[in-house]
């Protein structure tokens, strides 16, 4: 019963510290200070549960735990979590601590989700099982923020085009204007990019568990990679480029089309997406 309370809570952890990550990547594109502050306090957390934690096992065992990988992952995780909140607080270099807590999200979760470590074989297929379902949870909710900045998109350039032929009908007046059709779509994707990778991560890690024999050329995973890169090509048009407008609307209706396709054609085409056949 232990294990399994301890389980969860290492679980809880993964939750906070994926939400952690996506409110620093909103601040990392965005500057929003209030993002920042909320995603420190959530690291704060996920570093305090892991203090109890190793603090736990040095109790446990005796000693100092990094004799073996997997207490030396957790470890690493630790180490990380807590350079990225010393970053957060004296150097104030966003760029560094998003990338070095995605680097740590990928540690928490390989130690989290590794069945190796636990004596049971019914908890270890448990966790693999779960790591699943988040993993599929993830890209689900990032789809559906794909979905609504697509719709977003797609009024964009019809009221683009109502306006450009002068037609002032009263659809137009119950379309939101331009700039924040534009904005709206933005921060859908925003949300949704992050959410997607920590998904990829997760389901990369579940492969390399469940699949020995993974084809690392299976569509569904390379069509996750494509439509990964083009929403991320996306946020530098509009982030670097200062892009806006109907050529960026054209572009996230084209991503979206890549989200369609990936979903519905290459999860058919795939060796282990079997829950989609």
């Amino acid at each position: 019963m232990a294990d399994l309370y301890i389980t969860r809570i290492h679980e809880l952890t993964i939750v906070v510290y994926a939400a952690s990550v996506l409110l620093y990547f909103i601040d990392f594109l965005n500057s929003n200070r209030k993002a920042n502050q909320i995603a420190f306090w959530l690291l704060a957390f996920v570093w305090g549960i892991q203090s109890l934690f190793l603090l736990y096992y040095m109790l446990d065992i005796g000693r100092f735990p990094v004799l073996t990988l997997f207490e030396g992952l957790y470890f690493y995780a630790w180490v990380l979590v807590s350079l990225s909140l010393a970053i957060n607080k004296l150097l104030k270099v966003d760029f560094i601590v998003f990338f070095t807590n995605v680097l740590g999200f990928i540690i928490m979760a390989i130690h989290t989700f590794a069945p190796v470590q636990f004596d049971s074989h019914v908890m270890s297929e448990q966790l693999i099982s779960e790591l699943l379902l988040i993993h599929i949870t993830m890209a689900i909710l990032s789809y559906g923020a794909f979905s609504i900045s697509f719709v977003l998109s797609l009024l964009y350039l019809i009221q683009y085009d109502l306006l450009k032929r002068k037609k002032w009908r009263k659809q137009l007046w119950r379309i939101p204007d331009l700039t924040r059709l534009d904005y709206l779509s933005y921060i859908l994707n925003v949300i949704g990019v992050p959410m997607l990778i920590l998904s990829l991560i997760l389901g990369l890690q579940w492969a390399w568990i469940k699949v020995p024999d993974l084809e690392w050329y299976d569509a569904k995973l390379i069509g996750s990679f494509v439509v990964l890169a083009s929403y991320s090509i996306y946020l530098y048009l509009k982030v670097g480029k200062g892009q806006y407008g109907k050529s960026l609307a054209l572009w996230n209706i084209a991503s979206f089309l890549i989200v369609l396709i990936n979903f519905f054609l290459f999860g058919k085409l795939s060796s282990f997406h079997f829950w989609y056949k």
